[in-house]
């Protein structure tokens, strides 16, 4: 791992709900190491008029909430946070340069800093822009600066967005951060295709039948109506979180663990992906009032901010066709939708049947002139959340045997959990964070994924296509049953950790 060097690690947005339940704890995780802690020190700007003082208080209030000692805490804000003020009208980008240069003249520091816009998207381009009109694209050191999704909100606005960076910042100082890439589960992906000739020997249309990824959410839009309603799901989380999960289990082996070797193979899936027909291809869906893990909750039209009429959707399900060499023919299903049953992320690989079965759906004898066989096909589970790992489903005989010479057949499981094996697992910011401060991008989505991503579902977003109703703790509207029909009933979830009465398939 490359060394920390001392920095200035600048939170625009400081006041914000982002930097207290995920910026502050994760930067303080990464300085409990003493050495980390001498060279990291954190600037928070907002337009609220805050001192050094109440910028600590809210970091205490925050770590206080997540069980960290009040002294060790107490320490390290006195030490290591503080605050400047943006201005009323959040345009004093003169004054955030001079607060900038007079700590690190008074704590000794390099001229590294890294900007990070917790920020709404509306207001990316002026920040940019104020950073750059002030000077503070260049420095001493180096400079980074990290944009949360989403970028844009279709492709037009995307490539604007991507201009408008690109006149203040070389692309190798931006990092457009997916926090989906900092589970150790998503990185395995790599580890598990490119380090296992086991596994990607198999990885191909020879072998696999089709691919699931589900990213499913119990929880409503709470207190994101106003925003969400302009949003809607497919913009929200299939044109970032899902599909750089495609990305990175269809892509190629790349020529090395280089950052541009990897993102460049990702781009590559994109650009072979057909776009999806929004008739054929696509069904989205909108929530209403219904019961989640045994409680009533209301419709998506009955939450706050959202309009009565709103035709917003909050769930997308589509089937997209990869067309290279490897992977033509195998569709590709993603869903992902609001108050579903529960919560899971999780990628289904479901490889091919036997072309011969020797054994009936209940174990008896196959008799091929008389009897339909088929062989159970097997498939390999591959869990982001709630319970980060893997699992192989393969079948068995079960002991014991039955008359007329059958026998049962069990599926079983070949599991490995994370947690079990390595403990808890570190939070995604706090992987991410690392690396924008040892400048590695590997995890960080270049300008053309951006812009190839937004391409692939102009398509969906220009069609304006009805959201089908479903009712909330269900898995989606029934229409769903025209890509595939097992969805609109059922979910997986990895079965050493599975609830009671959790739907198995």
């Amino acid at each position: 791992m490359p060394d920390i060097q001392p920095h200035l690690f600048v939170i625009f947005g400081a006041t914000g709900d982002l930097t207290k339940r995920k910026l502050i704890p994760a930067l303080y995780h990464l300085m409990q190491d003493e050495d980390v802690a001498q060279h990291c020190y954190v600037l928070g700007t907002a337009r609220s008029n805050w001192s050094d003082e109440r910028f600590r208080e809210a970091a205490r209030d925050a770590l206080r909430e997540k069980g960290h000692s009040e002294e060790a805490v107490s320490e390290w804000c006195a030490r290591n946070l503080f605050y400047q003020c943006l201005g009323a009208e959040g345009d004093d980008y003169g004054g955030l340069r001079d607060r900038i240069e007079q700590l690190e003249r008074h704590l000794d520091l390099p001229g590294n800093r890294a900007f990070y816009l917790s920020l709404p998207p509306r207001i990316y381009g002026p920040a940019i822009e104020g950073l750059g009109n002030a000077g503070l694209n260049t420095s001493p050191g180096w400079t980074r600066i990290v944009v949360e999704k989403p970028f844009g909100d279709d492709l037009d606005s995307a490539q604007a967005l991507n201009e408008q960076v690109h006149t203040h910042f070389d692309e190798d100082q931006v990092y457009r951060i997916d926090h989906y890439l900092g589970k150790e589960t998503v990185q395995n992906l790599m580890a598990f295709r490119f380090g296992n000739a086991l596994f990607e020997s198999l990885w191909n249309r020879e072998h696999i039948d089709r691919v699931e990824i589900t990213v499913s959410e119990s929880l409503g839009v709470g207190g994101r109506g106003g925003y969400y309603d302009q949003s809607g799901h497919v913009r929200d989380m299939v044109q970032n979180h899902l599909t750089q999960l495609l990305t990175l289990v269809a892509m190629e082996p790349p020529a090395s663990m280089d950052a541009d070797a990897i993102r460049d193979e990702k781009v590559k899936v994109l650009r072979a992906t057909r776009q999806p027909d929004p008739e054929t291809d696509v069904v989205l869906g909108q929530y209403e009032a219904g019961t989640v893990n045994g409680e009533p909750v209301p419709g998506y039209r009955g939450e706050p901010d959202v309009p009565e009429d709103s035709g917003t959707e909050t769930f997308a399900a589509l089937r997209l066709d990869v067309a290279n060499w490897r992977w033509q023919g195998v569709p590709f299903f993603l869903r992902a939708g609001k108050r579903l049953p529960r919560k899971l992320t999780q990628i289904a690989v479901r490889f091919q049947s036997a072309p011969v079965s020797l054994f009936q759906a209940d174990g008896a004898p196959c008799v091929p002139q008389t009897a339909n066989c088929e062989a159970p096909p097997n498939e390999l589970l591959i869990t982001l959340q709630p319970d980060e790992g893997f699992d192989l489903r393969f079948e068995v005989k079960a002991p014991g045997s039955s008359e007329n010479g059958t026998m049962t057949l069990e599926t079983q499981h070949l599991s490995f959990s994370y947690e079990d094996a390595f403990g808890p697992v570190p939070d995604a910011y706090e992987t991410l964070l690392r690396d924008i401060i040892v400048g590695d991008p590997t995890l960080f989505v270049r300008g053309d994924e951006v812009e190839a991503s937004w391409q692939l579902y102009a398509p969906i977003l220009e069609a304006d296509a009805p959201a089908h109703a479903y009712e909330a703790g269900t898995w989606g509207p029934d229409a769903v049953d025209r890509l595939l029909p097992s969805w609109s009933s059922t979910g997986r979830v990895r079965p050493a950790r599975a609830s009671a009465g959790a739907d198995m398939q």
